[in-house]
């Protein structure tokens, strides 16, 4: 088994066809069916059924998708590490999702950037389910999210609390309407919805990141939960609204790393990123005692 055969059977996987699957990796049809049939003696399972309408995955060929997928990335993490410029001693590789990376985690980069210039930043959007697997199989050093999972070997530290709002395009709208934009941000965001909306059906639109849910109320109207510093520059912008009257929510961030790779390196990223915290923390206490003076 080699990194071609990987290569090639995600082509054939992502593409439903031996012939656009040369084409993709610029070999010919044989060669695809050569590298496929001995990637399935190494494995000892029929990976593909192949008829008149293409190439289609296996149950066997199915389970081994995803440990195909987890191969390349770990290649692509070695030859990026391999392949660093000699001004850099390490890489670092960080996900999150997306709502963490507006303002916040930018802003560690670029402290980051400061303090470690000799460190090389892979930057990464993703969900809970890609992050874990990422953090497990070791292609990612740090995951930021909201949802993590317990595991051997995994540390999960609680980093702060979002601050959720209600914002919409009218203050005075009456929630929830047909304009309400449910997104998902996760169980605990669930049961505090339930919780303040007992009697709530499912909505007429869904969302499942926070950009897309202001994207829709931007253009059509509504409302919906979103982290109070990504609405701050609507809010400040005066083409959203906190609604009036509606509930705060909490939604609590994490960051989560193996303990089985602990490293300088990763020590000095998690050190930023508490220091950006307590910062921020600080500013918080600041400019509310300034407001109440």
């Amino acid at each position: 088994m080699d990194i071609d055969q990987i290569k090639t059977f995600l082509a054939v996987a992502a593409h439903g066809s031996f012939l656009e699957a040369a084409n993709r990796v610029h070999v010919t049809q044989s060669t695809v069916s050569a590298r496929i049939q001995n990637l399935e003696q190494a494995l000892g399972a029929r990976l593909f059924v192949r008829n008149r309408l293409g190439a289609t995955l296996t149950p066997a060929g199915q389970r081994f998708w995803r440990h195909a997928k987890t191969m390349m990335l770990t290649f692509e993490q070695a030859r990026h590490d391999v392949g660093l410029p000699s001004r850099f001693t390490a890489s670092l590789t960080i996900g999150a999702r997306i709502a963490l990376w507006n303002d916040f985690l930018p802003r560690w980069a670029g402290r980051m950037r400061q303090v470690a210039p000799d460190i090389s930043l892979n930057t990464e959007i993703g969900f809970e389910e890609d992050l874990m697997r990422r953090i497990i199989a070791g292609t990612m050093d740090l995951a930021l999210m909201y949802s993590p999972q317990q595991g051997v070997g995994i540390q999960v530290e609680h980093l702060f609390d979002e601050t959720l709002l209600l914002v919409g395009t009218d203050p005075n709208r009456q929630v929830p309407d047909d304009g309400y934009v449910y997104v998902d941000w996760g169980p605990t965001f669930y049961a505090q919805h339930r919780k303040v909306y007992p009697d709530f059906e499912r909505p007429a639109q869904t969302a499942n990141i926070g950009w897309l849910g202001l994207q829709l109320i931007l253009a059509n109207g509504g409302t919906c939960f979103v982290p109070e510093r990504v609405a701050a520059h609507y809010l400040r912008g005066g083409c959203l609204y906190q609604v009036r009257g509606s509930p705060t929510l909490r939604l609590p961030a994490y960051v989560v790393y193996s303990v089985e790779t602990a490293s300088s390196v990763l020590d000095k990223a998690l050190d930023v990123l508490r220091n950006l915290i307590e910062a921020g923390a600080a500013s918080a206490v600041e400019a509310d005692l300034s407001e109440r003076a």
